[in-house]
């Protein structure tokens, strides 16, 4: 057999081999509703009964990401846009998608191309949907109580006072997972800072000593009063249970959210954005990460992972998904929205309108600093708050060294 023809019978990483072949897909969306979702979607692939799913805990496929990569990684696999993307693209650990961007790229907004293009300038990433974070509320509480949404942050302490004489806990809250934290500093950077400066200190070009970020965390340690207790032990869906029971008033957190309601109790569940700090910024910038799909560099099937990848970009394959978990917005803008339920829309609504939209801090940075470095400093605060400056040194020590490596 030619070398050719042996690579074609293969499935070589360049593009060869059969369309129909078993692919595999590695799949953090191990929660229900995700995973039922994912389930849909794959079904509704005609290639489907060749796509063998892999499903691993979300947050153990998040912390072995580097280890699974380096090692015998599934075909395709869940990933995220922007940096920890492009992270993996540099060490040459995800395959080029650039062929299949040329024949669904028309489908997507020149914002989502660019996250997911690496520095190279190819494309490693295609996104399925994205989510914002917010801050969520059940609007009949609302009504009942007579709250109005506040649009600085004094107006939110002052609501937060309100709710803690109503017997409320004012801000449901939970980090024993290490990321859901992450989301508050990332609004108060960016209400403090502004966005650019955001970027930049996730790709360790600002030192976390900075007075800016003394400010992030004094402004910070003057809200934990008002969040739920004992968050080190709590995960976000217990904290979401919270709020589902009326027991806290607010929750900052990304649409996901919605999980833990179904049917009348989602249609009670909305958001505001986070409030303004600085005038100078406002409220510009929204994080909003977005989910979608990368390719091993060296698939086993190249040509049928690029088949299954060139399914999950269109409109249907999107749409069947949100189907089943109606809490986040079709990234492909072909996919007819016209289903998408209150909270969907306002999510629209906010993205589109916003002047920035960051990914999530542990996106937007490398995984090692974040998993390494931010997850334990975040914690760290959350149980001790008062050493704000011994806690900046201790992550720009760490940062240093990671960095330069």
């Amino acid at each position: 057999m030619a070398a050719s023809s042996l690579l074609a019978a293969c499935g070589d990483s360049g593009g060869g081999g059969s369309t129909t072949a078993e692919v595999t897909f590695g799949s953090n969306y191990s929660d229900a509703v995700p995973k039922s979702a994912m389930d849909a979607v794959l079904q509704a692939y005609p290639n489907g009964k060749n796509v063998k799913v892999n499903t691993v805990d979300h947050n153990s496929f998040q912390e072995n990401i580097n280890r699974y990569l380096q090692g015998n990684p599934d075909d395709v696999f869940t990933w995220f846009a922007g940096y920890r993307m492009q992270f993996f693209a540099k060490q040459g650990l995800a395959g080029d998608l650039s062929d299949v961007w040329q024949e669904v790229g028309g489908n997507f907004s020149g914002a989502l191309k660019a996250a997911s293009t690496g520095e190279d300038g190819k494309q490693y990433f295609l996104p399925f949907y994205n989510y914002p974070w917010g801050v969520f509320f059940r609007k009949s509480l609302w009504q009942q109580k007579g709250y109005t949404e506040p649009k600085t942050l004094d107006e939110f302490k002052a609501l937060c006072e309100k709710m803690k004489a109503d017997g409320l806990v004012p801000i449901a809250f939970a980090d024993k997972d290490g990321w859901p934290a992450m989301g508050t500093f990332d609004y108060l950077n960016m209400r403090i800072n502004g966005y650019q400066f955001h970027v930049d200190l996730m790709a360790g070009k600002q030192a976390w000593t900075d007075a800016k970020l003394k400010t992030v965390f004094d402004t910070w340690r003057g809200l934990l009063p008002y969040h739920q207790p004992g968050a080190n032990g709590r995960t976000w869906q217990e904290a979401a249970q919270s709020l589902l029971n009326r027991q806290s008033g607010m929750y900052v957190c990304g649409t996901f959210v919605g999980e833990q309601f179904a049917g009348a109790e989602l249609a009670d569940l909305d958001f505001f954005a986070f409030p303004e700090i600085n005038s100078e910024f406002g409220r510009d910038s929204v994080e909003a990460p977005i989910d979608g799909f990368m390719m091993a560099a060296r698939p086993k099937h190249a040509a049928a992972a690029k088949e299954l990848l060139k399914y999950l970009a269109t409109g249907p394959a999107e749409l069947a998904y949100l189907k089943s978990n109606p809490t986040n917005i079709a990234a492909n803008s072909t996919a007819d929205t016209s289903a998408y339920n209150a909270l969907q829309k306002k999510s629209v609504e906010l993205v589109s309108s916003a002047k920035h939209i960051s990914q999530f801090l542990d996106r937007d940075t490398r995984p090692d600093f974040a998993s390494q470095v931010m997850i334990p400093a975040l914690q760290t605060f959350i149980n001790k708050p008062d050493d704000v400056d011994g806690l900046l040194k201790s992550i720009e020590a760490q940062k240093k060294t990671i960095f330069t490596s």
